[in-house]
């Protein structure tokens, strides 16, 4: 008789079928559950969370990741103001650790950008690792350039031409949109 352990099976990701979907208001509790394991509580006081207190993302240009029905991954974008100059801050982007390094991540910053790019917006900002996000193309915002309300690491402060030159000339406090806030 074969007492050898029962051999386990890994599909890699390859194997299985990952849809990126525009994000439902049905999402939003499965999402906001990612965020507090992935995020913690800390998160609330982190300055592109003092944005999003006051102004909703976009759900059009907002999208989830999901594995047959299992929700792993999540990017959203909102109406920001550089200045006057109308933005978009992307993010949270978070993925399920068990699913990490798989490029669920990047699949869902290609479409959230590709689909902000299609809708005629001009720049993305986000507060991020650099490493990370230079592979599809954001930048360092150079310094003195923007402000940010709270507490913010500068150097992780990122931007995204959907338009070649859009952030020429562009500097100033980084708020909400309020012409798109919550009443």
């Amino acid at each position: 008789m074969d007492r050898s352990p029962p051999r386990c099976y890994f599909a890699d990701m390859n194997d299985l079928s990952l849809s990126i979907l525009p994000e439902t208001t049905g999402d939003a509790q499965a999402i906001e559950r990612l965020h507090e394991r992935t995020f913690g509580p800390g998160r609330y006081v982190l300055s592109a969370y003092r944005i999003r207190e006051h102004v909703d993302h976009l759900l059009e240009l907002s999208f989830t990741a999901r594995i047959g029905t299992l929700l792993v991954g999540s990017v959203r974008q909102l109406p920001i103001l550089i200045g006057d100059t109308p933005a978009l801050l992307l993010g949270p982007l978070t993925v399920e650790p068990p699913f990490r390094d798989r490029g669920v991540g990047r699949r869902l910053l290609e479409r959230a950008l590709e689909d902000a790019r299609v809708q005629g917006h001009r720049l993305v900002l986000l507060v991020g690792d650099e490493p990370y996000y230079s592979r599809v193309g954001f930048k360092q915002v150079p310094k003195g350039r923007v402000t940010m309300p709270g507490p913010v690491d500068y150097d992780r402060v990122l931007v995204f031409e959907l338009v070649e030159g859009a952030f020429e000339g562009v500097s100033g406090p980084i708020g909400p949109d309020w012409s798109k806030a919550r009443a």
